[in-house]
């Protein structure tokens, strides 16, 4: 049985972790590159795969913007002293 067949049989991409979802893109690329599936099992797994495309894009995403955040905590908010300096 071909990859593209056991598509069916795969977890939902919302299941799959980051790393799992990306090992399956690269399994979907390599296996339409080689062309050896026909053509029905292509297009399936040409649609698995911008699935779990769409998907990792998306983590990415939120991991740029959780880590912009975090980088943004770090920045050291100027003491009162400093603040205050230009009250005077």
């Amino acid at each position: 049985m071909s990859d593209a067949a056991n598509l069916d049989e795969k977890k939902p991409v919302e299941e799959l972790t980051f790393r799992e979802a990306l090992s399956e893109l690269e399994s979907i690329v390599s296996v339409l590159e080689s062309n050896t599936l026909e053509l029905e099992e292509s297009l399936a797994a040409y649609e698995r795969g911008v699935v779990l495309l769409g998907s990792l894009q998306k983590r990415l995403g939120a991991a740029e913007q959780q880590v912009e955040v975090l980088m943004g905590e770090l920045v050291a908010a100027p003491d009162d002293e400093t603040q205050d300096t230009t009250l005077s």
